[in-house]
């Protein structure tokens, strides 16, 4: 009884992904057909963990899931169960138990998921991630970000705003997750891509950059020219758009569900394997300092810095 009240109260269409519903405008059927399943599977994910009343009976639905879209799904999911955990404080757990039980190895899309509940419930971004780990606690912000660009393009991409609720380097975070929706938003098409891109302030464009290359190795690509076209379009900015590339393809493989999109991606992007991208993400957070440490730089930039400078001198 309670999961069909779950359901009518807060379930979500898949018509909502669709590029018809949303307006976007895609390079071709293929890039459609693919980001609107990628969209389609979030959504399930959601659905699911309203209907479910066990966490651990999650795992069931999402790893029926094909692999290239599984992590779409354990992200909807996540964002569901952080809903859930938000407007039934008496009630509360899920969300945890679910990061560290059945989509344990999912950590990266779990917390993105946490963000778009965040969005959509509009809580701050301090509250939260008061009890968020350090470093993944941006990633909350990054999935405020996919949010407010995928249901409120025309205010947060068109007229480039960021909510109030959004302050400090959760700004910067939040730019990384709208970067990765302009890869949905322009339906994978470079050249709308760049000049979407373009169109923010000068200091916005490396984190946009950042995230239009994870949802382009995470999400995929026509083909090889796609990619090389995109690599191109970055110019000055390909070290973020190569960090993104490298997020992606550490939280497929933490997952278990690389695809040979990724994989494409990554040798175009970082010039390197999948594996190898993925490797660097794990040495940078070596003797990574803390949050709290009083850096006036968050450890998460850090680790970025870290990656790209690695990604750099890796390919010359």
């Amino acid at each position: 009884m309670m999961s069909t009240v779950r359901q009518r109260l807060l379930g979500i269409s898949p018509d909502e992904a669709s590029f018809a519903k949303r307006g976007f405008k895609a390079a071709s059927d293929r890039t459609r057909q693919r980001l609107e399943k990628s969209g389609s599977t979030f959504v399930l994910g959601y659905n699911e963990a309203l209907r479910v009343d066990r966490v651990d009976r999650l795992a069931d639905c999402l790893e029926q899931i094909e692999p290239a879209y599984r992590g779409f799904g354990y992200e909807g999911a996540a964002m569901a169960l952080a809903l859930l955990d938000t407007i039934t404080p008496w009630n509360r757990g899920r969300f945890e138990q679910y990061l560290h039980g059945p989509a344990r190895n999912h950590v990266y899309m779990v917390h993105i998921g946490a963000g778009w509940a965040a969005a959509r419930l509009k809580r701050p971004f301090d509250r939260a991630t008061r009890k968020c780990d350090g470093l993944m606690r941006w990633l909350v912000a990054d999935g405020y970000g996919f949010h407010e660009a995928f249901f409120s393009t025309r205010k947060t991409i068109d007229r480039q705003r960021r909510p109030s609720r959004i302050g400090g380097y959760a700004q910067r975070a939040f730019d990384q997750g709208v970067g990765r929706c302009l890869w949905f938003v322009n339906g994978a098409e470079v050249d709308r891509v760049t000049r979407t891109v373009n169109a923010f302030p000068a200091p916005r464009r490396g984190d946009l950059w950042t995230g239009v290359g994870l949802a382009c190795t995470y999400a995929g690509a026509d083909d090889q020219e796609h990619v090389r076209r995109l690599r191109d379009a970055a110019a000055a900015y390909l070290p973020q758009v190569a960090q993104g590339s490298a997020f992606a393809a550490k939280a497929r493989l933490r997952a278990g569900n690389p695809v040979p999109h990724t994989e494409m991606a990554c040798r175009m992007l970082c010039d390197m394997s999948g594996h190898e991208a993925a490797d660097i993400t794990d040495v940078a957070l070596i003797d990574l300092p803390a949050d709290d440490s009083g850096s006036d730089v968050p450890g998460f930039e850090i680790w970025r810095r870290r990656i790209q400078n690695r990604l750099t001198e890796a390919t010359g």
